[in-house]
């Protein structure tokens, strides 16, 4: 990189700042992706390993993302590093990856597009002229630079770049509602055909009877674990974290501590009490802790609960999301809401506008939407739809000089479609055949969901 000055810069490479860069990039936008991690992916990569929101949940599921999301599970797919696990209860049909194969398939569709990419780095600062967002200062080993943008695009997943330029927002401290944060781990050496055999109720009951016992300290008593891509080797979503707000470094730094000092309850507890895995080893700890929420930016539309629930459409819809509102409160249990009749709802791009600020946009579970209506839309898919949008958006403003608000929103729907985005779900109701990638076939764990 020669100049600091982009057409687009994105804050933020997980999957919807990815996305978001890849998508401009692919435009012909001379894009600039940061992150603070040392490789792409985000969540994708450093906490998870399934991607839900592709499919709407239940008996007949209908797929509601496509564009580069599924571009991305079909490569996976694929090379045999990705599968999918069907199920009717829970989130829904999941696609389950290598977290590895995805790092490289990150970095491999950000090449080909021509993004710059530069990890290791820091968003320090912001620089506001005239009610416009034009750069970011950042900061890396080499020192500070200060980046300018045609756009800008926050999907730093906390709205850091939103928090700087003095965008309003809701938070832990103002709310007090945030979802609790979860450390996921994996165990190899795990006899998956025996723990299979142990149906969701029955290993719930058995989390109850070990923390009544007292000789478990185990927070979350409605846990799950899955199969993977490696034979014998299952990812766990057991731990619970609640009213850490994960924009307090020091808050963080506990969460993090307390994250793993929990990994080590559930994994002696599956090795005492659940069939298959007395043999289990502990494999690996995601390398940060997965935050669910934290800043939810204050934009043009915020997306409600009524909104989800309801199913409602909007005339500016940039994605469809079917996912149920899924929150992980303090409590020991999760509660789940599901969306009505149709089954989908929308997200506006209005969503993505952060109010009193030009030239900027938000993706990814920084949007703007309610408690619970964020609760449904931060899947990752649907994060991807919504860095798609961003991205898309954010090339056109910059090509056209206009700041992303003035865009035609029915332009900006007509490129996702090109593009491969799904906006219109088919007439009967039963299902999308957007080049679905063929899949082999794996089984899965008792108990399935999202993080």
């Amino acid at each position: 990189m020669t100049a600091d000055a982009y057409d687009v810069l994105v804050v933020g490479a997980g999957s919807a700042g990815s996305i978001a860069a890849i998508s401009a990039a692919r435009l012909g936008a001379r894009t600039l992706l940061v992150d603070r991690l040392a490789f792409m992916g985000g969540t994708s990569t450093a906490v998870l390993d399934t991607f839900y929101a592709f499919y709407t949940p239940g008996p007949h599921p209908r797929r509601v993302v496509g564009g580069l999301g599924w571009e991305i599970a079909g490569r996976l797919m694929g090379e045999g590093r990705a599968f999918e696990r069907p199920n009717t209860y829970g989130a829904g049909t999941g696609v389950t990856y290598d977290p590895e194969a995805l790092k490289i398939t990150w970095e491999r569709l950000a090449a080909e597009a021509g993004v710059d990419l530069l990890l290791h780095t820091w968003a320090t600062g912001a620089i506001l002229q005239n009610g416009s967002a034009r750069a970011v200062r950042l900061w890396n080993k080499g020192g500070e630079r200060t980046v300018q943008a045609g756009i800008i695009v926050d999907a730093s997943g906390d709205a850091d770049v939103c928090a700087m330029l003095g965008v309003p927002y809701d938070d832990a401290r103002s709310s007090g509602t945030a979802q609790s944060l979860s450390t996921l781990f994996r165990l190899a050496n795990v006899d998956v055909e025996r723990a299979s055999a142990v149906p969701k109720r029955d290993l719930w009951g058995m989390m109850r009877e070990a923390a009544a016992s007292g000789a478990y300290r185990l927070p979350r008593l409605d846990g799950s674990w899955h199969r993977t891509p490696d034979r014998g080797v299952v990812t766990v979503h057991m731990t619970r974290i609640p009213g850490v707000d994960a924009t307090d470094p020091v808050q963080l730094t506990a969460a993090e501590v307390e994250g793993r000092q929990q990994v080590q309850e559930y994994v002696r507890f599956l090795r005492d009490r659940v069939p298959g895995f007395e043999g289990a080893v502990l494999a690996a700890t995601s390398p940060s802790i997965g935050i669910r929420e934290s800043r939810r930016v204050h934009g043009d539309y915020r997306l409600t609960r009524d909104d989800v629930l309801g199913g409602r459409r909007f005339p500016d819809e940039i994605a469809l999301c079917g996912a149920p509102i899924e929150d992980h409160g303090a409590g020991s249990e999760t509660a789940w809401r599901y969306v009505d009749e149709s089954g989908v709802y929308g997200i506006p791009f209005r969503s993505l506008i952060p109010v009193t600020v030009e030239g900027l946009l938000v993706a990814g579970r920084c949007f703007s939407a309610s408690h619970d209506a964020h609760a449904s839309a931060r899947s990752m898919a649907t994060c991807m739809a919504m860095g798609q949008a961003a991205g898309t958006a954010a090339a056109l403003a910059a090509a056209r000089g206009i700041p992303p608000r003035a865009l035609d929103t029915g332009d900006l729907r007509e490129r996702l479609r090109r593009d491969g985005a799904i906006l219109e779900l088919p007439s009967d109701g039963r299902g999308s055949s957007h080049g679905a990638p063929s899949r082999p076939s794996h089984g899965h764990g008792p108990v399935t969901g999202r993080a």
